[in-house]
């Protein structure tokens, strides 16, 4: 069997994927003609050639500009069926999805437009494909923690809703320790805690994340090579690591695929994943990020497998249900 075809076969789970990230030029045009919204490019054509970073700050630039077409329940809906879809066809059998509140608060679009958009299609796509599916709410980091601890507060109806919460946007400049009120907040309250750290930030984001957010995954993480304490730690503990090879590679954490650290994660213990993160702005889905680093890097079946596992084995999923997936990855 070739690796794309394992890659394909195989069921898998993926765990950072924000969802305002998956849109597609296709439904930013669609979308901006439906509300009749002037967006800066002419044709679907010209949406994907603006889709080149030189940095996270560049992309970001684009992506909230992106989101603007995003104004109904039905938008909100279109935007997490059309993932789920794409889920179907990978054969992602779980997955856990990062939105962005104050990315439609700060435009206008309340709680109660978003979720009920996205908890319908969550619960079509379980109906009809059978995906599970757990939502984790993001705070913008370029923003105030007051701001976050104000969406907190907003998204008090539909906390039954949401398994986790992370912090994402940009990384440089903004630490960890800026939320650690906020995530202390949000551990009294139950949800699981998650945060980007140490993609575009230093293996320091990382530490902070873990002494003073007390998360339960890291959010790329590829740095922690920087700190040898800190990949012991790691390895250690078995904190996840969500990896995003082409956004590694998309926003010039990399100049080479060939160069990525993941198989020496791998090698050292470290409990890595593979993920997306912005796929439509990274340039591939899943399945993508997998044949990317096949290409690219000396990986085996073997490989493959262990990433499929890692990937329900750091999911938020009960140890039952992860070990039932694990035992299909085991029969495939």
């Amino acid at each position: 069997m070739s690796l794309t075809t394992l890659i394909q076969q195989l069921p898998k789970a993926e765990l950072h994927l924000h969802i305002e990230g998956s849109l597609t030029p296709e439904l930013m045009w669609q979308l901006a003609s439906k509300h009749n919204i002037t967006i800066p490019y002419n044709s679907v054509a010209e949406i994907q050639a603006a889709y080149q970073f030189s940095d996270l700050q560049s992309f970001l630039d684009i992506y909230y500009a992106g989101a603007d077409v995003l104004r109904d329940q039905d938008d909100f809906y279109a935007l997490m069926w059309a993932y789920l879809t794409r889920c179907y066809e990978e054969n992602i059998l779980h997955t856990e999805i990062m939105f962005d509140p104050q990315t439609h608060t700060a435009r206008g679009i309340s709680f109660d437009i978003f979720m009920p958009g996205f908890l319908r299609a969550i619960e079509e796509a379980k109906e009809k494909y059978g995906i599970s599916c757990l939502l984790i709410m993001s705070f913008l980091r370029h923003l105030s923690q007051e701001d976050a601890f104000t969406t907190l507060r907003e998204a008090e109806p539909y906390y039954s809703a949401i398994t986790a919460v992370g912090l994402d946007s940009s990384e440089l400049g903004h630490p960890p320790e800026k939320f650690e009120q906020v995530f202390e907040k949000v551990r009294e309250l139950g949800f699981k805690v998650v945060a980007h750290a140490g993609e575009e930030g230093p293996a320091e984001y990382i530490w902070q994340a873990i002494n003073l957010l007390h998360v339960d995954r890291i959010d790329h993480g590829v740095k922690c090579q920087e700190d040898e304490s800190l990949m012991q730690y790691l390895t250690e503990t078995q904190v996840p690591l969500t990896v995003c090879p082409l956004s590694n590679l998309k926003l010039c954490v990399i100049d080479d695929m060939q160069k990525h650290n993941i198989l020496t994660l791998m090698e050292r213990g470290l409990l890595v994943t593979v993920n997306s993160d912005d796929p439509t702005y990274f340039g591939g889905f899943l399945n993508a990020n997998f044949a990317a680093l096949a290409n690219a890097l000396p990986i085996t079946e073997t490989h493959i497998k262990q990433l499929a596992k890692n990937s329900f084995t750091a999911s938020f999923l009960p140890e039952d249900k992860k070990q039932h997936y694990i035992r299909l990855i085991d029969a495939a």
